[in-house]
């Protein structure tokens, strides 16, 4: 199992374990608070259940799952991003947003690579 087989599995288990975090805990119904986005708490739970379990399916069956998969969870990691700059976190408090995103442009970048080798 190669690096980025590592960094899509590990993402993938995270971005399910977060999403169904936002969908239950009240610790993350807080936190949408305090980010003044409750009204979108369920949305990025769902989404981030959905982005995870694309990655997932589609390292099983198709990059192209896994290009949209992790292009929509860096698209969101970015918004968390903005989101915590907007509310003055500190860097700390920050980094996972940016690591996130990070690794999800990782594995996008990889499964473009892949896509593109295909054709």
């Amino acid at each position: 199992m190669g690096t980025v087989s590592i960094i899509t599995f590990f993402t993938a288990l995270s971005f399910i374990f977060f999403g169904k975090s936002c969908l239950h805990k009240p610790y993350m119904k807080r936190e949408f608070m305090r980010y003044n986005l409750s009204q979108y708490r369920i949305v990025v739970g769902v989404l981030q259940l959905l982005g995870g379990f694309g990655l997932l399916v589609g390292y099983y069956t198709s990059p192209y799952i896994i290009a949209l998969a992790s292009f929509g969870l860096f698209l969101l990691m970015i918004m968390g991003v903005v989101v915590r700059f907007k509310i003055k976190d500190n860097i700390l408090q920050t980094v996972p947003a940016i690591a996130y995103a990070f690794l999800s442009a990782v594995i996008c970048y990889n499964s473009i690579k892949i896509i593109i080798q295909m054709q």
